[in-house]
């Protein structure tokens, strides 16, 4: 459905945040949550990828948008900011990108504060909260805004029905952790090992702790930073996640095909068999979890 994504009745987000779509996205079993930045390597191609994305069982997409200086990121991503950037990615046409795709998972945008802060003459995060909300983006992540200063975004996100992901680290704790908290909505995203973005071949063990230390707060957890297989998929949930954030194991794939000059359609193809194994993973572990002796 071209340029509208799956809205559910509105009261399915009253608990947990704004966007009742993103609720609905975590209310029935693991949520496969995958990035990939806009514009890489062009827009047509950045596109069918997304679209792939969908098609192979995402509940929630998080686009990518490019900025110059992304300090959370690890080299896969980088080098995915640098090509959309390069081939000319700004906030407008990533608003316009939104509202052109055909999908139905709802749409979370991932940046960096300063992208917000001056999107507009009027310098401050309303206009670009709601010019997103007019392109259907359903939440907003932003690694590099601390929750003591996020009030201005919060209030905007929930003028416009926004949700605002916040990322807690293995070593986030005690009030800090608490201030993050109690401004999330829609999710929280769980790093899931300390340092940058990148897809790993184990999954790390500060994995479960992290969720244990956040098991008293009423928002869905959604585990990234290194999951690149149905395997990492399945131990993840079944350690209690509720749902998996998956994006260097993707962006591999769309760099791969730059390198090797691969067809649009043979990486479509791949990012949403990809797709299909992170989600079934998810599921598996979530049945495991459900027969668990201990399962409530």
């Amino acid at each position: 459905m071209t340029g509208e994504h799956a809205k559910p009745d509105a009261d399915a987000g009253a608990e947990t945040g704004n966007s009742a779509a993103i609720a609905a996205a975590f209310a029935d079993g693991p949520a496969y949550v995958p990035y990939l930045a806009v514009g890489d390597p062009d827009y047509e191609a950045s596109k069918a990828y997304v679209e792939a994305l969908d098609r192979g069982g995402a509940d929630v997409i998080e686009l990518g948008l490019p900025f110059s200086e992304p300090i959370a990121e690890g080299p896969t991503i980088q080098g995915a900011l640098v090509r959309a950037l390069d081939a000319g990615m700004t906030p407008d046409r990533f608003f316009e990108f939104a509202e052109g795709l055909d999908v139905d998972a709802p749409l979370v945008c991932m940046t960096y504060y300063n992208l917000i802060y001056q999107y507009d003459e009027e310098t401050g995060p309303r206009p670009f909260v709601e010019r997103a909300a007019a392109a259907g983006i359903e939440g907003l992540v932003v690694p590099d805004l601390p929750a003591e200063e996020a009030d201005p975004l919060r209030e905007a996100c929930d003028e416009f029905g926004l949700d605002l992901v916040f990322i807690v680290a293995p070593t986030t704790v005690g009030e800090r952790l608490d201030r993050i908290m109690s401004r999330v909505s829609g999710y929280v995203y769980v790093q899931a090992r300390l340092g940058t973005t990148g897809a790993r071949d184990d999954v790390s063990d500060q994995t479960t702790e992290s969720l244990d230390r956040l098991a008293d707060y009423d928002v869905p957890k959604a585990v990234g930073f290194g999951i690149s297989s149905g395997e990492h998929a399945e131990r993840i949930v079944a350690g209690g996640a509720d749902g998996i954030i998956v994006g260097s194991a993707l962006v591999d794939i769309v760099a791969d095909g730059v390198e090797n000059d691969l067809s649009t359609e043979a990486v479509a193809e791949r990012l949403e068999s990809l797709s299909r194994e992170l989600k079934e993973g998810a599921e598996r572990g979530h049945a495991a979890r459900a027969e668990a002796p201990d399962a409530s």
